[in-house]
């Protein structure tokens, strides 16, 4: 496969987890904002425009509106979710030959949903449908993807880009929480804190999974074990490194390429990340470990651009 054509399935399919993250998020957000005072949620917006990195310039005034608008509807914003969808479609349209016809009808068809939503004061009242209907369109894609595309090696990049920026965005977002926790991990949350710790599982689609596995009783310690080490839960980090090594492995397989460095890093977090106890993970700092896997991927994925996407064509000739 051309090195183009993984490049663009690669970045179509980090864009579209990046819109479906942020869509997730935001819905979460504005339905939490319904029972929390004035105060506690402009705290909350701010905090997740931060764990976004799309903290807004200054001292702006931070609620539903500014919220929505650049988090979501913002154009000039590249990791907006009308920006990160069009980014996906202009990939794919790259690449149109290499998917299948159902594929690229269903990511146009949520491109234009999404370009169609005009600028006004009423859209708020409406985000609920409109986000609900941007998850669903992508989780739609992603069911066509899987049954009509050939699982070879284009599939496998694709599901590369998708669990490299799953793990990416689970860390900022897990991280951000864990730097804020003012008691004892072991500790059950108080009511204060309590719609912020379900904002953090909604988030990550984990709150049902959550109760099944433990209770409804928020402790600190477990959704960090949940969310962290959880090898069966499909949005927890664990999950998502195995899923993204074992691409790499067979795309090594397929391509025939020394994919040493992109191996070695995928293990080596890996292997963290199945031998590490919570325990452990904590005493030591979640935050801090989280910085660790949010740098193991940025160099992953330069890793992996270097490999398979810009390396010198004499030496492939050469091979």
């Amino acid at each position: 496969m051309l090195s183009r054509v993984a490049d663009n399935l690669y970045w179509m399919s980090r864009y579209l987890e990046r819109a479906e993250h942020t869509a997730r998020l935001v819905d979460v957000e504005l339905e939490l904002w319904l029972d929390q005072a004035r105060r506690a949620g402009a705290e909350r917006w701010r905090f997740l425009l931060e764990a976004l990195q799309a903290a807004p310039a200054g001292d702006s005034p931070v609620g539903a509106t500014s919220l929505v608008e650049t988090l979501v509807f913002n154009r000039s914003r590249p990791s907006s979710l009308v920006s990160s969808i069009a980014s996906a479609r202009e990939n794919l349209r790259h690449v149109r030959e290499q998917c299948s016809s159902e594929m690229w009808e269903q990511l146009n068809r949520l491109y234009l949903g999404v370009m169609d939503e005009q600028s006004d004061e009423a859209r708020n009242l409406k985000s609920h449908a409109f986000l609900r209907g941007v998850r669903d369109g992508t989780h739609l894609f992603q069911g066509i993807t899987d049954g009509t595309m050939s699982h070879g090696e284009g599939w496998q990049y694709i599901q590369l880009g998708r669990y490299v920026e799953r793990t990416v965005t689970l860390a900022l977002l897990i991280g951000a929480h864990f730097a804020r926790l003012p008691h004892a991990p072991d500790q059950a949350v108080e009511t204060a804190e309590y719609l912020e710790w379900i904002g953090l599982l909604k988030g990550c689609g984990a709150f049902e999974s959550y109760c099944k596995a433990y209770t409804a009783e928020i402790r600190p310690v477990q959704v960090a074990e949940f969310l962290l080490l959880d090898p069966d839960f499909p949005h927890s980090v664990r999950f998502s490194v195995d899923c993204m090594e074992a691409s790499l492995k067979t795309i090594a397989d397929l391509t025939d390429r020394k994919a040493g460095m992109p191996a070695r890093i995928a293990g080596r977090l890996r292997a963290q990340l199945s031998f590490s106890d919570i325990d452990e993970i904590l005493s030591a700092g979640a935050p801090q470990f989280l910085q660790t896997v949010s740098r193991e991927c940025a160099e992953l994925h330069a890793a992996i651009h270097q490999i398979y996407f810009d390396y010198p064509v004499e030496a492939e000739l050469a091979s």
